[in-house]
């Protein structure tokens, strides 16, 4: 007798609705990220998956046994939890996952000896050091990062439960109840997100952070939530990659960009790119109110003297600029290259740009912008 088939998507979401009754707080959007990050590492992969959830649908220390036992029930036909079946020609992934052997405990993950379970472990570790597989399991980790929009206020009012007392309305209340007391309308300035900019420098000093910059661009260009974002490329010319961010797939969009981009890990110049880009774009409007990210280890061929020229140039026109040096975060790093010493007086966030959580930072930055 052939059982019914379920598609993976509803195996994951139906996991999901498990862990929040268990009192997992599961929302929709880390549902959703949930099935995202599954998508990315397969489900055939049930390490990887496991993983996936953990690292997108729990955020308390409690939320981390729940998670393990009713992992296991769904998956592993341990306790009293349902288990989705698939018939006997089902997709390949979700039958690998669904059909799992009941003996291979999930809670049986690597872990350093430390406690710390071995994703968070790859969130700190310099991507330059990873290992090929290490980079795909955390190339699925980018889907998990939370994204925040910087926002800016208008003129216009809108409608609120607090804020300033809209007197027009709350006339046209009390009229409309024949001049009795009504209740008090509120209002408050509408707000906008702003917009991004995001220059990644693609030259050979940043050749293993150029992949991981382009997929952290890429998961920004792609939020539902995230306004305007547009994605160059620094080296000895200037590349607009903004069309190939916005191909939903992240492995097709980095193809994208690298047949777009024409001196890939060539040189660095990094005044004469940045005063193209004011030039072209940055002046007309881009890079006005923007929040401008650059991404960079600050080594310059050119002159360092026109770098600063830009770099004031450009932190008169944006909202924020924040400049991202994988080298930030190393032991023992000092910022003398000459393109970072030119730059640091015109920046207003020196960040550290090597791993995923130092990329999670960066956004909490962005957001807060």
């Amino acid at each position: 007798m052939t059982a019914t088939v379920h598609p993976p998507e509803e195996i994951l979401l139906g996991f999901a609705r498990a862990l929040r009754s268990s009192g997992v707080q599961v929302t929709p959007d880390r549902a959703q990220s949930y099935v995202d990050a599954v998508a990315l590492v397969g489900l055939d992969d049930q390490r990887a998956t496991y993983w996936a959830g953990r690292a997108t649908l729990c955020s308390t220390p409690d939320d981390l046994h729940r998670y393990d036992q009713v992992f296991g029930a769904w998956f592993n036909q341990r306790g009293g939890l349902p288990r989705a079946r698939v018939s006997e020609q089902p997709p390949a992934r979700a039958a690998a996952l669904v059909d799992a052997d009941d003996g291979d405990d999930s809670g049986d993950v690597d872990q350093d000896p430390a406690g710390a379970s071995a994703v968070e472990v790859l969130r700190h570790r310099d991507v330059a050091d990873l290992t090929a597989a290490e980079k795909r399991r955390l190339g699925a980790l980018f889907a998990a990062l939370r994204v925040r929009v910087p926002m800016r206020s208008v003129a216009r009012q809108e409608p609120w439960r607090r804020g300033s007392v809209d007197a027009s309305r709350t006339l046209r209340l009390s009229l409309q109840q024949m001049g009795e007391p009504a209740t008090i309308a509120w209002r408050r300035r509408r707000c906008r997100a702003r917009r991004l900019v995001l220059l990644l420098d693609v030259s050979g000093s940043m050749s293993e952070y150029a992949d991981a910059l382009l997929r952290l661009a890429h998961r920004i260009s792609t939020d539902p939530g995230i306004g305007q974002v547009e994605v160059f490329t620094l080296g000895t010319r200037l590349t607009r990659v903004t069309r190939a961010m916005h191909l939903r797939d992240p492995e097709r969009a980095i193809v994208a960009a690298a047949n777009t981009v024409p001196d890939w890990s060539g040189g660095t110049r990094l005044g004469e790119t940045l005063r193209r880009f004011l030039d072209r774009w940055g002046a007309r409007g881009l890079a006005r109110g923007a929040v401008v990210v650059v991404m960079s280890d600050g080594w310059e061929r050119g002159d360092p003297a026109l770098l600063a020229e830009q770099m004031a140039r450009l932190h008169r026109l944006a909202h924020a600029v924040v400049w991202v040096n994988p080298h930030r975060g190393k032991t023992g790093y000092e910022p003398l290259q000459r393109g970072v010493v030119a730059a640091l007086p015109h920046v207003d966030h020196f960040l550290a740009g090597h791993s995923l959580a130092t990329f999670a930072e960066l956004l909490e930055v962005i957001g807060d912008a």
